[in-house]
């Protein structure tokens, strides 16, 4: 198993940068990748961005390309997404995945954190 804790969320002015955490214990062994999801209240969850723990490749969300930059450090098994300019539509609980088994671009995640609120106020 592995265990996903989220940080770094809170609340920020519009035009404010925010960088969010994921720590991965566990079986890290079995990380190949991470995932960031977010859910805006009243919307579904969705994807924003992901990175291949070998090789550092990254894809992003179409929408999501510019503003937010997906980062790891595999020796501290750890994630981060890098949000600047943030916008009020920001506003959202911000979630960390991982997946189970190793599939590039990444199809499915198996492993979750409980996520961390991200508030931008205009």
């Amino acid at each position: 198993q592995v265990q996903l804790v989220e940080s770094g969320g809170g609340l920020v002015q519009a035009g404010g940068s925010l960088r969010l955490s994921c720590a991965a214990s566990g079986r890290t062994s079995n990380i190949y990748g991470m995932g960031w999801f977010r859910q805006a209240p009243g919307k579904e969850r969705e994807f924003v961005a992901a990175i291949r723990w070998s090789g550092g490749s990254t894809y992003y969300a179409d929408s999501k390309k510019g503003r937010f930059t997906i980062s790891r450090d595999n020796a501290k098994n750890t994630a981060w997404l890098q949000i600047n300019s943030l916008k009020p539509e920001d506003t959202a609980v911000y979630y960390c995945a991982a997946p189970g088994t190793y599939s590039w671009p990444i199809s499915q995640y198996s492993y979750w954190g409980q996520g961390t609120q991200v508030t931008v106020s205009s």
